[in-house]
């Protein structure tokens, strides 16, 4: 079992906030995370899909106040929504006892249930973290095209061959749209949600326009973005925001769209082992995506992740914003021989960025001049975790 570095924030958030909410896409882990965690401290599991953990809570709240000594540990909490009200009730009352922090972990699959109840109800008394599928950091040296090809999830990165590994992604998109998608949005049909994922993994890293989606589904515009809005609310698609600032340049303004979990990319895109991604279009957007998800990972939640593009053609694949105001550049090419384009620096005129990287599959580290350095992901992602210092 990998060690998940998200490990010792859950840890921290518990010892200073009453609930913690642990939210990400199904079989990213929440629930081996938790467990783990529980070994630590007295602690009760309820699995909210079980039947018969679901009847302990037909009075929530004899059941929870039994347990005040206790982390309580809620699995799948979206599913009984009338929780959070008596959490809030519960919280309070053990705060005036004098129990501030540790009560709480709940988990979730990321649903605008889950956010809108927890935000409207728990607001002041829970912290939220993000446990996305496995990074680069977590499965160590030697496994970067694995992780690209097959993707965080732990069953498909752990599979005993490419095939599995297929097979299970297979598995899991089919189940998602059947079954768990329902659960948030109950009249999306699963089909049309299925070819806008698969139309999403085709523009991966696409400038977003929601009227071409749509027309290509048959759908209006309003509805192409519901659609949209729950992909990304499940931590399943990202919308990289264009970076905005008053620089008196025109700016591309609509934001790139990206599949999260590169293994997914490429199940929705049917292929299956290596040679096949390698000769196919997506290879350089798919290598980008899984670049960007690991470093958004890794800085979380020290800095904001952007790009810049201007109608002049001046581009920066990615823009890590740090809270004091410090820009990092970040180029990403799928070649162990980069060659930088003129649009980077001129973006990086524009910017001013404190550092410049090109991020490449390699694992050697070297300046190119203009204040430039190539890098390898695994590096990079270090430097990102050990923030702007």
């Amino acid at each position: 079992m990998l060690r998940r570095l998200l490990a010792d924030r859950v840890l921290l958030e518990l010892q200073e906030s009453p609930a913690v909410a642990l939210l990400g896409p199904r079989q990213s882990g929440k629930t081996t995370l938790a467990l783990e965690v529980s070994k630590q401290r007295p602690s009760v599991y309820l699995d909210l899909e079980s039947p018969s953990d679901r009847s302990r809570l037909t009075d929530p709240e004899a059941f929870l106040a039994g347990h005040l000594g206790k982390l309580v540990i809620l699995d799948e909490v979206h599913r009984v929504p009338g929780l959070f009200p008596v959490l809030r009730g519960l919280i309070d009352r053990a705060r005036r006892e004098g129990a501030t922090s540790g009560l709480y972990l709940l988990l979730g699959s990321a649903g605008l249930d889950l956010l809108a109840q927890s935000g409207e109800t728990l607001a002041g008394r829970i912290a939220y973290l993000e446990l996305g599928p496995l990074q680069l950091r977590e499965t160590g040296p030697g496994t970067q095209e694995q992780l690209w090809l097959r993707g965080g999830f732990p069953q498909s990165f752990n599979a005993r061959s490419d095939a599995a590994s297929l097979r299970w992604r297979q598995n899991f998109i089919r189940t998602y749209l059947e079954r768990d998608i329902p659960l948030f949005a109950p009249r999306l049909p699963a089909e049309t949600l299925r070819r806008l994922w698969t139309m999403l993994a085709h523009l991966q890293g696409g400038l977003l326009n929601v009227s071409d989606l749509g027309r290509s589904l048959g759908l209006d515009v309003r509805t192409t973005t519901r659609y949209l809005d729950l992909l990304v609310d499940l931590l399943l698609v990202r919308r990289l925001p264009p970076w905005h600032a008053n620089l008196g340049k025109r700016l591309v303004r609509s934001p790139k769209v990206y599949v999260r979990d590169a293994g997914l990319v490429h199940a929705l895109l049917g292929l299956p082992h290596l040679d096949a991604l390698l000769s196919h279009p997506v290879v350089g957007t798919s290598f980008e995506g899984f670049v960007i998800e690991n470093l958004a990972a890794a800085c979380e939640p020290d800095a904001t992740c952007a790009f810049y593009r201007t109608a002049g053609g001046a581009e920066i694949d990615l823009v890590l914003a740090w809270p004091n105001g410090t820009l990092w550049a970040i180029e990403i090419k799928r070649s162990l021989a980069p060659r930088v384009e003129r649009g980077f620096h001129a973006a990086c005129d524009d910017l001013a960025p404190a550092r410049r990287f090109v991020v490449t599959p390699g694992a050697e580290r070297w300046p190119i001049g203009n204040d430039v350095e190539v890098i390898g992901l695994e590096e990079l992602c270090v430097l990102a975790a050990g923030g702007n210092s």
